[in-house]
């Protein structure tokens, strides 16, 4: 035999997986066709039998201390839910005990709810349990509210909702929307889908306020908000779908903050204010021209700066 069986038996593992060169491989089955012992090496690096076993275990292993951990997850989540039912036992019992009424006992009820979203939710679900929790807490918390509205016949619920809504929307918001199983679902569309549903929960907000407030509320309300929406959604679009760099976007977004200094406030003051004569409306809106125009040239000096590197170096690649 021309090679050695040590040789041919380091290279064998690669001839099996087909990257040997075209002179490696030659040289394994020349000396293939001659040695029964690097023939049978070659049937046994073969036979996958071994490995499967291994695998299957593995994975038997995983799920058995997979189911392990979720049990003792679900207990853990009885027992902590069991602590919490004694004081709405005790709130019950008392009720009852002095013939009062069940309204107080619901409010507790309703107030468990809240720990309970953050501490038993996550040890009870199986899959996602960040969304879960946090959903559950948002829900608690406009139960609460509700119940609490109700049994002191208030006619607050839905101005107090709307509000807390649009703030756990802010903060919880961009949580959810990369956890699954939103971000599965979004996609690349999060910050959009995001700045939507805020969008959508904050002019809520200012929907049910306004109808306890009376209508004079929106006009002020919607005069003032509806450019700063916009605005906000200008300045999305420019960091998330502007094809140009960090540097001219931040150019960009600084003049057009500082244009909306000057001009966004006449527009929110001819909103807002009826019988204002123009001549007011500019003793509001230029106070201090020089910072507006300072602010706006940087901010295009920043952009074309920007977008000239961009430039240079997509022409160097």
């Amino acid at each position: 035999m021309k090679y050695e069986c040590n040789m041919i038996e380091d290279l064998l593992p690669l001839y099996k997986d087909g990257v040997c060169g075209p002179a490696s491989t030659k040289a394994v089955e020349d000396h293939l066709a001659e040695c029964p012992r690097c023939r049978e090496y070659l049937e046994q690096l073969r036979d996958t039998t071994v490995d499967e076993v291994i695998f299957r275990e593995k994975e038997d292993v995983i799920e058995s201390q997979s189911k392990y951990f979720k049990r003792k997850s679900a207990l853990a989540g009885s027992v902590i839910a069991a602590i919490f039912a004694v004081p709405i036992l005790v709130c019950l019992i008392v009720n009852l005990a002095t013939g009062s009424a069940l309204n107080w006992f619901f409010i507790v009820l309703a107030a468990m709810l809240i720990p309970a979203s953050l501490f038993v939710v996550p040890l009870v679900v199986p899959e996602n349990k960040l969304f879960c929790s946090l959903t559950s807490f948002a829900v608690s918390v406009i139960a609460l509210l509700g119940v609490v509205c109700l049994y002191t016949a208030g006619k607050w619920f839905f101005t107090a909702a709307s509000a807390v809504l649009f703030g756990l929307t802010v903060l919880f918001g961009p949580i959810l929307a990369c956890r699954k199983p939103l971000c599965e679902l979004l996609g690349n569309s999060k910050g959009l889908a995001v700045m939507a549903v805020c969008t959508v929960t904050f002019f809520l907000m200012l929907v049910c306020i306004g109808l306890r407030a009376g209508s004079g509320f929106f006009r002020v309300a919607f005069g003032i908000s509806v450019p700063l929406v916009i605005l906000a959604w200008v300045v999305f679009a420019i960091i998330r779908y502007l094809p140009i760099g960090k540097l001219a976007k931040t150019g960009v977004i600084l003049a057009i903050l500082c244009a909306f200094g000057m001009f966004g406030t006449e527009l929110i003051l001819a909103l807002t204010m009826k019988n204002q004569g123009p001549s007011d409306v500019i003793v509001y809106t230029q106070t201090s021209p020089l910072f507006v125009y300072t602010g706006i040239a940087v901010g295009a000096v920043l952009a074309v700066i920007g977008i000239v590197k961009k430039v240079m170096g997509g022409n160097r690649r």
